[in-house]
């Protein structure tokens, strides 16, 4: 049988992108791929990267009072959300043109439109046109829900925000993930009165339980007003503002509520279930380690398979399945360890096993630093940062590194790379130190601050 194209992908994100590009220019497939909005995903059009330039941009007060308090006459007005956004929206145009490039140059052919699938080798386009593929990859991402129970309020989501006309003067965030603590973190930096609920015991469940709530003391002690154990009872509309009720009493008016509860995959009206595909209850692809789902022909990368849902992750799984599928090289990218940063304020760099997985698998060493980083501490604020190993007693194996300070991403990264290569303990002690920064401590702590012996 004779097919359109070799490979046809749905969806304009880093891992659809990535996987058309490779399949196209090095292995010399016919490519097409669709995008019903823009092309980029979550990452680039309203998530990382925009996000990213809000915290470049909400961290400036504190570079001002800082250099104040080295002996710079400098001064700050208010912030301008407009100008600030015109000039984002054009480096999204940006990059948005560069994603578009790339898949030209490579000799894709793009669709501007939605795509479903219609059949295992079959996609129908918008415009009603039936194209037929050997292959199909499914990458079109997640987005951000808001509980049924509160659509209809008018809260926004995590999307709304790089599209808010003007900034308010308070705001609403309901959750505790990564994403409502770095937007917390981000509007309380911009001036904005923030307050957060999250009705767990504590902010960024699933990581590291002393790196978790030392982030959360850092929140606080930034002028967040982060309501632990707290969740919306009630909203509702009054005098321009919206009315919250909490089951703590912490009740108030906001000029915007922004919920990052959770998000869900893309797979609604994309015909996978009339195709007899396996879903997960959360609607996201199922998958083996080589991307391909129940249906041989149809494999998914990305955010819309729940994996680890992460611009990298997306990026390497598109990348094997390219090299799979069309380079006859079986490739799958390894889930087990994957280097992250949270972008608060004070970031958070993460890789490996946190000391509560450690502890679970056997009896583990944990070195852990906190102190008053040397800029901060001259200028005469009381930010602590934190750095923290966890050793395998058995093998002296670095099985997590994780560090709260500014800058932590920067530092994870290099730190990835030695837990990656199972550097142990004593290859980090005999590392000589780069003094006087923050990651020396990395290298310089000698003595386990506590032990985990079963």
């Amino acid at each position: 049988m004779s097919f359109d194209y070799d490979l046809f992908v749905i969806g304009g994100g880093s891992g659809g992108v990535r996987a058309a590009r490779i399949a196209a220019s090095e292995y010399g497939a016919k490519v097409a791929l669709a995008e019903e909005y823009r092309m980029g995903g979550t990452c680039v059009i309203r998530g990382c990267v925009p996000k990213k330039l809000m915290v470049f941009a909400s961290g400036f007060p504190g570079a001002v009072a800082d250099a104040q308090a080295y002996g710079w006459d400098a001064q700050i007005a208010g912030f301008d959300w407009s100008a600030f956004r015109n000039k984002l929206d054009r480096e999204l145009d940006r990059l948005e043109g560069a994603y578009r490039g790339n898949l030209e140059r490579a000799g894709v052919e793009i669709f501007d439109c939605r795509a479903t699938v219609a059949g295992p080798h079959e996609i129908r386009l918008a415009d009603g046109r039936e194209v037929t593929s050997k292959h199909i990859l499914i990458a079109t991402g997640g987005r951000p829900v808001v509980p049924e129970k509160w659509q209809g309020f008018g809260a926004m989501t995590s999307n709304d925000v790089f599209k808010m006309e003007q900034l308010p003067k308070s705001l609403l965030i309901v959750g505790g993930g990564y994403i409502a603590s770095e937007f917390a973190c981000i509007f309380n930096g911009l001036g904005v009165k923030t307050t957060q609920f999250y009705r767990g015991a504590q902010i960024l469940r699933g990581f590291d339980e002393e790196a978790r709530g030392h982030i959360a003391n850092e929140m606080l002690g930034n002028g967040v007003d982060l309501q632990l154990g707290t969740d919306v009872l009630e909203m509702e509309e009054r005098d321009g503002q919206t009315w919250v009720k909490a089951t703590t009493g912490h009740d108030g008016s906001y000029d915007a509520v922004l919920f990052a509860t959770g998000r869900r995959p893309n797979t609604d009206g994309l015909g996978l279930q009339a195709l007899g595909m396996e879903l997960k209850a959360n609607g996201a692809i199922k998958v083996d380690q080589y991307s391909q789902t129940s249906i041989p022909s149809i494999y998914a990368v990305g955010d819309v398979t729940d994996r680890a849902n992460l611009t990298p992750v997306a990026i390497r799984e598109g990348h094997a399945f390219a090299d799979t599928v069309f380079g006859g090289k079986p490739t799958y990218f390894d889930h087990g360890l994957i280097p992250t940063a949270i972008f608060t304020q004070p970031e958070y760099g993460t890789v490996g096993l946190t000391e509560e997985d450690a502890r679970a698998q056997g009896p583990v060493d944990v070195y852990c630093a906190a102190f008053r980083p040397m800029h901060s501490l001259f200028a005469g604020r009381d930010n602590r940062a934190m750095m923290k190993l966890i050793v395998c007693r058995k093998t002296d194996k670095v099985l997590g590194c994780h560090i709260v300070s500014d800058h932590a991403g920067e530092m994870i990264q290099l730190a990835g790379v030695a837990v990656a290569m199972d550097a142990t303990k004593a290859d980090f002690d005999r590392t000589l130190a780069v003094h006087p920064t923050m990651a020396e401590e990395l290298v310089t702590m000698r003595t386990a601050t506590r032990s985990h012996t079963d």
